[in-house]
């Protein structure tokens, strides 16, 4: 979800003890808070009081006003979510717990017809492991401790992952902004095996180079993957212009179904060099442009048919939503002026703050000051190894529209 051109950290980590909980330490939850309806967050003005004295990291009870309990959730009064609970039932957080945990998310994938081999095999509280991520690309994965129970227990995480999945290596990559919330500092290192250095998996019949530790992310991203096959069934004899390409992924998918001429634009050299480099790995012809999407889609001659717009998320939080809906908006109202009748237009969010009906509502408000009439056509969100909760809307974060521009009325 981040594509920030990283820090070089150290690469050899400390893993420390997990934490014994408390076996009394809990939170008595105030009447009205959300867990009463289905979400699992509690918020420090949800807490009537605590009690056992818990620590952070710890295991904590959780039970309501009339002390009937709620389930086990990890405490951290650094962050703003101070308890966010996994089971319903009093549980602890050991190898027996993480293997089945780990074990059910990777069923789940499999009923779920997802490439085991390269999906995201635990998102989250969505697999009921809050705030552990685990990307699996072939032999190797990619993991992520967002909160700090997880962090603190990272060498049980490892050897539950090792005896689930076998992977040659675990590659850390705790650089994600959203540690710092819980009061944890960046770091990427190993935590199994040995670094894997930059090698290639295949996804929707293309090859693809990743770099676990010391590329921009990985390059490939994974809840992408089931809308880079949907926008290039549409690509066939178009000009297409792929902004914010990152590493080709939609550039490439729309040139190998038989686009006309393909054009990616990424302000990253790093990122325009990747992509280069996945076109000659595939043997295909794409035209990679270093240049700020903003500055490009102004000045750009209207020769293009299909247009994608997949930009980093624009907000990380509600105080700067506005800021990034201008932002939307921009990129919405400059490419619907380089397209025609019959152009067609894939804009995505990857921000869970600006919601389905925000984006939506932008992209028409784009369309009116366009003086053109787009026609919905479909629909796109994160691939189903990234599962929501219906009662955590938190979980799903990827939305995007594909339109056409019809003829006015």
């Amino acid at each position: 979800m981040f594509r920030r051109c990283l820090e070089h950290f150290p690469f050899d980590i400390p893993l420390p003890r997990a934490p014994q909980s408390p076996r009394m330490a809990g939170l008595i939850i105030a009447p009205r808070a959300r867990v009463f309806h289905g979400h699992d967050w509690v918020y420090a003005t949800e807490i009537k009081k605590s009690f056992g004295n818990p620590q952070p990291g710890d295991v904590v009870t959780l039970k309501d006003f009339r002390d009937r309990p709620l389930g086990s959730a990890i405490y951290n009064p650094q962050s703003q979510i101070v308890a966010r609970r996994f089971s319903r039932r009093k549980q602890d957080l050991d190898l027996d717990f993480f293997q089945r945990r780990i074990t059910q998310a990777l069923e789940y994938r499999r009923r779920a017809g997802i490439d085991e081999t390269l999906c995201r095999i635990v998102w989250s509280e969505s697999d009921g492991i809050p705030g552990l991520i685990v990307d699996r690309y072939g032999d190797h994965l990619c993991v992520q401790t967002l909160t700090l129970a997880m962090d603190l227990r990272r060498e049980i995480i490892r050897d539950a992952l090792v005896s689930v999945l076998m992977p040659a290596s675990i590659v850390l990559r705790n650089d994600s902004p959203v540690r710092k919330a819980e009061g944890m500092e960046p770091e990427i290192g190993m935590l199994h095996g040995e670094n894997p250095g930059a090698f290639t998996v295949r996804a929707n019949g293309l090859d693809f180079e990743v770099d676990l530790m010391d590329g921009q992310k990985t390059g490939l991203y994974l809840d992408q993957l089931q809308a880079h096959a949907e926008v290039a069934r549409l690509a066939k004899g178009r000009r297409v212009l792929d902004c914010f390409t990152n590493q080709g992924g939609f550039a490439l998918a729309c040139a190998a179904a038989g686009a006309a001429k393909v054009t990616a634009v990424d302000i990253s050299s790093a990122a325009c060099e990747a992509a280069r480099r996945n076109a000659k790995l595939n043997g295909l012809e794409i035209e990679v442009i270093e240049h700020n999407v903003f500055d490009f889609l102004k000045h750009a001659a209207p020769d293009y048919d299909l247009i994608v717009l997949d930009p980093p998320s624009f907000t990380r939080n509600k105080k700067t939503l506005m800021d990034a809906m201008r932002g939307y908006k921009e990129i919405h109202l400059r490419s619907l002026k380089l397209l025609e009748k019959g152009g067609i237009l894939s804009t995505f969010c990857c921000s869970y703050h600006a919601n389905r009906e925000l984006f939506l509502d932008n992209l028409a408000d784009a369309s009116v000051d366009a003086k053109k009439t787009l026609r919905l056509t479909a629909e796109h969100r994160q691939r189903a190894d990234h599962p929501i909760l219906v009662t955590i809307p938190e979980t799903g974060y990827l939305k995007g529209f594909t339109v056409e521009v019809i003829a006015s009325r």
